[in-house]
């Protein structure tokens, strides 16, 4: 029997979208039947550059003949309204990072496709990297032993220009937080999973070079994880480069470490090694010169991996099964970035999971 392709639509016309759009063209299993923007000339210029229909009422998007599943590409704080409305709709849905930005909202995002019976997938492409899938295979084998250090940093850069650029970034309303929920919550996100959940934080933040901006454009926290392993997260959009610096996720075991450059490894270390080893970091390995994907320029961004995730939750609804990010998963970050944010509030006092609710955060 053949297998169905699913008719996949767009909800928000921004830069994202374009990601979205091309991940969809190439991906197995679905192709784009329609896009939908509250504005209704970037609904119809978007439509024209992917040759589908465009709508600016939502209903009758909605009620699109042929449509199955809706990706959620607004800006982070109005992901929850969409959501809802498709679920109601009887659509599947996969959001963008972050899921929302208050775990309330997640909530009910999470409950209203529950009731309707159909699926909601968050948007972590990291994990589709080869990099993250032989690093999570090799934890979940035990080469790295017991635990011992799960470190990520995300030492990247915005221009003034980018948080000028729309008058929802660097907002608590919309973006609902800086350098951490809108840039790093990606080394967050392969933190945890790699890692494991996190038992408590410290940490401080502050906005030291953006202008007009309230949220944080640098943090650093430190972490106690559930199985005993400490860790370090630092994250900022401060730290100028040409070419952007790699996101790095480092994790150290009792029987070996594994560092994380973007797609590539540069530490693959064990005391038991194994004949795949050689060919992994021949494959895999660091390359000087390499370009950090999105860490200067975020229009950089590698569609690819999001086609990755795409295909990964079309074949979750075949199976009849949950996506690997579902929205219990994709929770996690947000709730864990919340928790940083609440720690640096109170001037680094520790802060533990999980959080009874999202703190009401206005300053640093």
């Amino acid at each position: 029997m053949k297998k169905r392709n699913y008719g996949f639509g767009i909800i928000g016309c921004g830069m994202i979208s374009r990601f979205h759009a091309k991940a969809i063209a190439e991906m197995r299993g679905g192709h784009l039947e329609c896009v939908f923007d509250t504005i209704s000339e970037s609904a119809m210029r978007f439509g024209d550059e992917v040759a589908c229909t465009a709508y600016s009422d939502l209903k009758k998007f909605l009620n699109h003949p042929g449509l199955d599943i809706v990706t959620i590409a607004t800006p982070s704080g109005s992901h929850m309204k969409p959501v809802i409305a498709a679920a109601n709709a009887g659509k599947h849905i996969i959001c963008e990072k972050p899921l929302e930005i208050k775990l309330e909202r997640i909530d009910k995002m999470i409950a209203a496709c529950r009731k309707n019976k159909v699926m909601l997938a968050g948007v972590f492409q990291r994990r589709f990297y080869e990099a993250s899938i032989k690093a999570k295979d090799a934890i979940d084998k035990g080469r790295l032993g017991k635990m011992q250090m799960a470190d990520s940093y995300v030492k990247w850069y915005r221009t003034q220009d980018y948080y000028d650029s729309g008058a929802w970034r660097g907002t608590w309303e919309m973006d609902g937080g800086g350098a951490l929920m809108n840039q790093s919550i990606h080394g967050v996100d392969l933190l945890l999973h790699l890692a494991g959940d996190v038992k408590s934080v410290c940490a401080y933040a502050g906005t030291k070079n953006h202008k007009r901006i309230k949220v944080e454009d640098i943090a650093v926290a430190i972490l106690k994880f559930k199985n005993g392993a400490m860790g370090v997260m630092e994250g900022s959009t401060n730290c100028f480069s040409n070419d952007g610096h790699p996101l790095e996720v480092q994790l150290c075991g009792s029987d070996g470490s594994i560092f994380i450059k973007d797609d590539r490894i540069s530490a693959w270390d064990f005391r038991k090694k194994f004949k795949a080893d050689e060919q992994i970091m021949k494959d895999l390995g660091a390359k000087a010169g390499a370009v950090a994907v999105g860490a200067a320029d975020p229009t950089a961004i590698d569609y690819r991996p999001h086609k990755l995730n795409f295909e990964a939750a079309v074949k979750a609804i075949r199976a009849g099964k949950n996506p690997a990010i579902d929205g219990k998963e994709a929770r996690k970050s947000v709730e864990l970035i919340l928790a940083i944010y609440k720690s640096a509030a109170s001037g680094g006092k520790e802060v533990k999971l999980p959080l009874k609710k999202s703190p009401a955060i206005k300053k640093f």
